[in-house]
């Protein structure tokens, strides 16, 4: 990004600030040496460079220069040489500075936008832009990180067709914003592998454990904290046949009929990294979904978020109210309340997934099943 682009603002800036330098230097030109206010013009330029790009602070700056010049050696008969000299020599130095902090914003702003768009690439290498869609199934929602200037952070989500059947995940790494990336990445990757290749739930479950116990044992040698991540996995292989499998994830929202039920199904196992602690083997569960049923997952970062009363934000209460709504409008309206209700202070990264069967007119055929399926 060139040091010259256009500045937010277009051209209402430089030409107030340039009228002001005018009309000051003007007033001091006419009234005589007892005032001279156009010193106090210095501020115009230094303004510009803030608001304006490197071409019109330049010309701020020039034509501040240039009616100070004129102000000091015409106007003020009873000064000295050196004191004209210290004045216009004083005001080239306003301009030269006003430059270079216009070139230092103009070089942030550049740095930023590339730490932004690298920051942007990961997150789409790493999580998939919602909305999610595979096969029937479509996943709406948003994700937030808690940690300021961070596009990616500790919450995980994905939706896959396989032979096994459609499989959506939803975790929560230990942790918060970029340092629970690396983690999360593992898992993540985990899961879109052993979900295409794995009979069932638990094996993909296992899977993901293996990888982020690799992980944490790299962890413990560079001197890093270990991590631990809770996930929700589901998979659905056709009508009224869904299981579900939790690796102590918090429960989740099913919606059936216009009433919002609180779902911890499975509820019980260990995180992922923490299944070592424990003889008993993680298993899913069947679910039964119903044709019209759809579903609202999320994070702890969502039903943990406090008000400024410290309440928790109340998921379920804001679901019901908002029922009728498109699952893009539900996913909008959910955001934007979470905001306002915390005064967007997150504490934690905060995912939420509406999750739903398209209407049949919508749906993508799913790909045909292997002979090992």
């Amino acid at each position: 990004m060139p040091a010259q682009r256009p500045a937010e603002g277009g051209l209402l800036a430089p030409v107030l600030l340039i009228l002001a330098i005018l009309v000051v230097a003007t007033v001091d030109a006419t009234t005589g040496p007892e005032l001279h206010i156009s010193a106090f013009m210095g501020i115009a330029p230094l303004v510009a460079a803030l608001r304006c790009s490197y071409p019109r602070t330049l010309l701020v700056a020039v034509v501040y220069v240039v009616s100070l010049t004129y102000v000091d050696l015409l106007t003020v008969p009873d000064w000295a040489p050196a004191s004209r000299v210290v004045g216009v020599f004083g005001a080239f130095l306003v301009g030269v500075f006003a430059l270079v902090l216009c070139r230092t914003r103009l070089q942030r702003e550049a740095l930023h936008a590339r730490t932004t768009l690298v920051a942007d690439t990961v997150q789409r290498a790493m999580l998939r832009e919602l909305p999610l869609r595979a096969g029937p199934l479509e996943a709406y929602g948003f994700y937030v990180s808690a940690q300021e200037g961070a596009r990616v952070g500790g919450d995980i989500y994905e939706a896959v067709n396989t032979p096994h059947g459609l499989r959506l995940l939803i975790g929560d790494v230990q942790g918060k914003g970029m340092p629970a990336i690396g983690a999360g990445l593992e898992v993540l990757a985990s899961f879109r592998e052993a979900a295409q290749y794995q009979e069932s739930l638990e094996g993909v479950a296992g899977r993901m454990e293996q990888a982020l116990t690799r992980y944490n044992a790299r962890s413990a040698e560079e001197g890093t904290d270990e991590r631990f991540v809770t996930a929700l996995l589901v998979e659905v292989r056709g009508a009224g046949r869904a299981r579900l499998l939790s690796c102590g994830h918090i429960p989740y929202y099913l919606v059936r009929d216009g009433v919002v039920h609180e779902r911890s199904d499975g509820e019980g196992g260990l995180p992922l990294g923490l299944g070592g602690l424990s003889n008993e083997p993680r298993r899913s569960v069947r679910i039964q979904p119903e044709p019209h049923d759809w579903a609202v997952l999320c994070t702890d970062g969502v039903t943990e978020a406090r008000g400024g009363d410290g309440r928790f934000y109340p998921l379920a209460e804001r679901i019901a109210a908002w029922i009728d709504l498109e699952p893009a409008e539900l996913a909008r309206t959910l955001r934007a309340d979470l905001e306002l209700f915390t005064g967007g202070d997150l504490k934690d990264d905060a995912t939420l997934l509406v999750v739903r069967r398209a209407p049949v007119n919508d749906a993508v055929p799913a790909p045909a099943r292997t002979a090992a399926a």
